[in-house]
């Protein structure tokens, strides 16, 4: 058994047959977790938790993470590693929501209108959301780290042309494209690395909460940052801001070490990519089509949902001749999995919604400057980051179940005081106590959510389930914006503001009641040795 001592602490085993002493590992492909205590590596003696982590393929050797120095050092060397971790996913949800504040001085300085913001906003969240279950997979075959800093020069690349960008094509060719792209390959790898780093429940749901709250402080953080950057600068220096904040993550990313090594071999399913991806811009685009033309609407979603029903046939038909697809069904017969799914895609559907749609309506009916609007949302900044922050503490006493519902709940009620003190008042602060609640409510759930997704898979599927996880709450993201955008933009000046958040609310409600069929006693970790993918 050979090994080395990294930067961040860790003593790392090499190399280790696959089924040698202390791992039994019952499966092809499967982990299993090895023993706590003492033991002997590299010639040193070893103490803390083992775990045997298996590639992707059947004839890979195994590696092994021992941590060392006993708890508190490895907790130290984790906080180390989880730091450019939580900044990428911080700039990623701060992108998706800054332009928000920006409508008027983009379409102002660009020559476009609102509608044309929208997509663009519209249109990276839907690139994120195709290409997140791709990019998931793409870990496996280039390792973790890699596809991480692949994806930060790419996210980086998008940054500077945006901030350089003399027109709206060029704007979404950085924005929407580069950008998404990078960020749906260097978002997967962030929860893959979290998983594997923190086994235990309680550290998984710190670690999560951390991750999840930098990046609900991103989304709702957005307007504000956004405004006071473009009210100083220019909105151009919104861009010119991630990109160094990109720099930063790139630097702090040199000490995270890929505990699995990459597995070129294996296969990559590029049809079921191009069909998923296809199935997906399909859908919004049709939702975007719905104030100009119904008839184009109901083609584009009828397409899409063909095409989605195709990339589901593709993946059985390979599945049936022994042919890895892109995303595996066995996914989807996880039934807590699912329900948490639901429970994502509709928390992030309603805050990606409420942003847009408060933000558009100061801006564009109240008059409101970036600055001003971004203020505002100080309110739902402060909520998610006081309840993320408490995850852990809450996560001890309380079920994720439970903590979920009461997000809902809160949320819910933040967007009915929304519409009650917004109503016929000209005061902009009418709007603190209903984003405060909405802050709350998110920031309560949010980690829940992904602990309760992530928790029912073993290591082997972190990196498909997370792909499908970050696609699937980028798809919330994505139709957030579009359906409630839509409405809004189609009724400015005929109640289009309490329609859209009247449809939030219901969205919202339908995310309470998949929250209601999560299992009520404590969460447990999905055993490395047992069958993938059962409930």
């Amino acid at each position: 058994m050979s090994g080395w001592v990294d930067k961040a602490g860790l003593t790392r085993v090499q190399s280790v047959p696959p089924n040698s002493a202390g791992s039994r590992c019952g499966r092809t492909g499967e982990s299993a977790a090895l023993r706590r205590g003492t033991g002997t590596c590299h010639g040193r003696v070893v103490q803390g938790r083992a775990t045997l982590i298996r590639g992707p393929g059947p004839e890979s050797k195994a590696a092994v993470v021992v941590e060392t120095g006993g708890p508190g050092r490895a907790t130290s060397a984790s906080r180390g590693v989880l730091v450019p971790l939580a900044l990428s996913q911080f700039i990623c949800s701060f992108a998706g929501s800054n332009m928000n504040v920006m409508i008027t001085d983009i379409s102002t300085d660009l020559g476009t209108t609102v509608k044309g913001v929208q997509v663009a906003i519209t249109v990276f969240l839907l690139v994120m959301a195709a290409l997140m279950i791709p990019g998931g997979r793409l870990t496996d075959r280039w390792g973790r780290k890699r596809c991480f800093v692949i994806g930060l020069f790419v996210y980086g690349t998008g940054a500077v042309l945006s901030a350089l960008a003399p027109g709206l094509g060029v704007l979404i060719l950085g924005n929407s494209i580069l950008e998404g792209v990078g960020t749906a390959l260097l978002i997967p790898p962030v929860y893959i690395l979290t998983t594997l780093l923190f086994s235990d429940v309680n550290a998984r749901a710190r670690a999560f909460g951390v991750v999840m709250a930098m990046g609900g402080i991103g989304a709702a953080a957005g307007p504000l940052l956004g405004g006071l950057i473009t009210a100083a600068i220019s909105w151009r220096a919104a861009f010119v801001f991630q990109a160094l904040v990109i720099v930063v993550i790139i630097v702090l990313s040199r000490r995270i070490e890929d505990p699995l090594p990459p597995d070129p071999s294996g296969a990559f399913d590029i049809g079921g990519a191009f069909l998923s991806a296809a199935g997906l811009v399909l859908i919004v685009m049709g939702i975007l089509a719905a104030d100009d033309n119904l008839w184009l609407m109901g083609g584009l979603l009828l397409l899409g949902f063909l095409v989605l029903v195709w990339f589901f046939r593709s993946v059985r038909a390979r599945e049936r001749v022994g042919v890895e697809p892109l995303l595996p069904t066995s996914l989807f017969r996880n039934r807590t999995s699912n329900l948490g799914l639901a429970t994502q895609n509709t928390q992030w559907l309603v805050l990606m919604g409420v942003s847009f749609t408060v933000a558009a309506y100061l801006q564009t009916v109240r008059g409101y400057d970036a600055i001003q609007t971004g203020v505002i949302f100080t309110a739902a900044t402060l909520g998610i980051l006081v309840s993320s922050l408490a995850a852990e503490r809450l996560a001890k006493r309380r079920s994720q179940r439970t903590l979920v519902m009461v997000g809902f709940i809160v949320s819910v009620v933040g967007i009915g005081v929304l519409l009650t003190l917004v109503s016929g008042s000209p005061s902009a602060w009418r709007f603190a106590p209903g984003l405060l609640l909405i802050g709350l409510g998110m920031g309560v759930m949010l980690t829940p959510s992904v602990t309760i997704v992530q928790s029912s898979f073993p290591e082997t599927q972190q990196g498909e389930i997370s792909g499908l996880s970050r696609s699937v709450s980028n798809l919330g993201s994505s139709l957030g914006t579009a359906i409630a955008g839509t409405i809004l933009v189609a009724g400015l000046d005929r109640g289009g503001y309490a329609v859209a958040m009247i449809a939030l609310a219901v969205v919202g409600l339908i995310g309470l009641g998949a929250a209601a069929f999560l299992p009520r006693g404590p969460l447990a970790t999905a055993p490395s040795t047992g069958p993938q993918g059962s409930s």
